[in-house]
């Protein structure tokens, strides 16, 4: 992985200003170190209350109290239907011009 990938990838992760290579590598007892971990430390910890879970067809039907399946099967019988209307009307096509 390029160094410039590693970085974007981790840039959400740590705060630029704050943890610096220079200012963790300093040793333990330095200011900036203390900052870091105070920053850490006023984090949220655990799972998201329920109010930030995701919206939309997610939230409502595959996480919470209501999750289910129910979507995803009306999903597969749609495209099963879809498919047979295609298929169905092809052959129709076929016999107009005669028997086969």
């Amino acid at each position: 992985m390029l160094p410039t990938a590693a970085r974007r990838s981790l840039a959400g992760l740590i705060p630029p200003k704050i943890a610096t290579p220079g200012a963790v590598s300093s040793g333990t007892t330095s200011v900036r170190t203390a900052q870091v971990i105070d920053f850490y430390s006023k984090l949220p910890k655990g799972p998201k209350p329920a109010s930030e879970r995701p919206g939309g067809l997610r939230g409502r039907y595959f996480e919470g109290k209501n999750a289910s399946g129910v979507p995803l099967l009306v999903t597969v019988g749609t495209l099963f239907l879809i498919g047979y209307t295609i298929d169905y009307n092809m052959h129709l096509k076929h016999h107009k011009s005669g028997h086969h």
